[in-house]
């Protein structure tokens, strides 16, 4: 008999909600709130609700200027 192995696929970062927010750092109700606001899109998988974690940090992980940043860059002047 051959043993069945399943092809070799790329890591998936498609992940569950509570390793979503775990890993981001926020609860699940906020993910849920910006998938009801359209901010993140989230994937159903049979019953379960699935988000792409690379595509929930570049939705929701926003770089906040620094005082260096502010004074190199001066908004008034």
């Amino acid at each position: 008999m051959t043993a069945r192995t399943r092809p070799e696929a790329p890591e998936s970062a498609v992940v569950s909600l509570v390793v979503a927010a775990e890993n981001l750092g926020v609860s699940v109700k906020t993910i849920r709130r910006r998938i009801s606001d359209g901010t993140v899109r989230g994937y159903r998988v049979g019953r379960l609700i699935r988000v792409d974690l690379d595509e929930l940090r570049r939705s929701l992980v926003v770089e906040i200027p620094t005082a260096r940043y502010e004074s190199q860059h001066p908004t008034f002047g």
